[in-house]
């Protein structure tokens, strides 16, 4: 049962798709890799991916361009951020519905986002591509994207339905990787990753973020048990209605207490239940520095 508790210009994004040849090819291939695992697709079942993509790559450097939008490492230009990580679920016959969302902004809008993404997977019937303007916050932004897809799945009433909320930042994301959560959240209506430290964590008195060098003195306030304290990775996956009605409750939390909330496992966690976690992938990390594309 839920529990009720009270920048800079941008420059235009690189082209990421091929020449026609390879990209005819390249299309054939993506359709009979389809083709060949729906056959073990479940029936039934709704799957769909929110990507988070609407941010200012505020801590990224160099030309202003955000950091979803840059070419991936070794593609030759041919390839970008974006493009990867829609990739990755793209392949997949599970995914029927996939929601961007993209800052509300001319520049680095939708227009921007489209640009990024290979022709093939925008041109495709299945998985659907859909843009949704981001808001002030990542929270907003999944919100957004999760009140497109409550249309979507109206469609088609009667299957279960999941949704996995994914960084667009994360482009090293293996299909074979979302295969599992998806699986997991099957099982379990709440499931995140999340990878082990390798340093003892400390919570802290105040946030650290700006505050050394700033004159504050900052103590350790609890130490936490490295066993027990993990670093969590997207995409997080969660049945749904269920988490569109959590994003609600969130959302009135906020206006009244004027909090935010960063993550939709604390989200589901604080106004559900339990969140059940699996092993993380090392390999499926986030870029937030232009270093993280090196």
């Amino acid at each position: 049962m839920i529990r009720r508790p009270v920048r800079p210009p941008a420059a235009a994004a690189p082209a990421s798709t091929v020449p026609s040849a390879a990209a005819s090819a390249a299309a054939l291939k993506y359709a009979a890799a389809r083709r060949a695992a729906g056959r073990n697709a479940v029936e039934g079942v709704n799957v769909a991916v929110v990507i988070c993509a609407a941010g200012s790559s505020s801590r990224m450097a160099g030309g202003g361009l955000k950091k979803e939008y840059r070419a991936m490492p070794g593609s030759g230009g041919r390839l970008t951020v974006l493009g990867a990580t829609v990739r990755a679920f793209a392949v997949l016959p599970e995914v029927q519905t996939i929601v961007i969302a993209v800052p509300d902004d001319t520049l680095t809008g939708e227009a921007a986002a489209r640009r990024a993404i290979p022709r093939l997977f925008l041109e495709g019937r299945e998985p659907a591509l859909h843009f949704v303007k981001g808001g002030r916050t990542r929270r907003v932004s999944v919100f957004n994207a999760l009140s497109v897809l409550a249309q979507k799945f109206g469609e088609k009433p009667g299957r279960r339905s999941y949704v996995l909320i994914h960084d667009g930042a994360r482009p090293w994301i293996n299909p074979s990787f979302v295969r599992r959560i998806i699986a997991e959240v099957k099982k379990h209506p709440a499931v995140i990753p999340i990878l082990p430290l390798a340093e003892t964590p400390k919570e802290t008195t105040l946030p650290i973020n700006g505050q050394f060098g700033a004159g504050a003195t900052v103590y350790v306030k609890n130490h936490l048990k490295r066993p027990f304290v993990g670093s969590s990775q997207t995409p997080q996956a969660f049945a749904f209605p269920e988490i569109l009605e959590l994003h609600k409750m969130a959302d009135e939390h906020e206006r009244v207490t004027g909090t935010e909330f960063t993550d939709d496992a604390e989200i589901w966690g604080i106004f559900h239940g339990s969140v059940a976690v699996i092993p993380g992938d090392p390999r499926n990390r986030k870029i937030t520095f232009p270093e993280d594309l090196g």
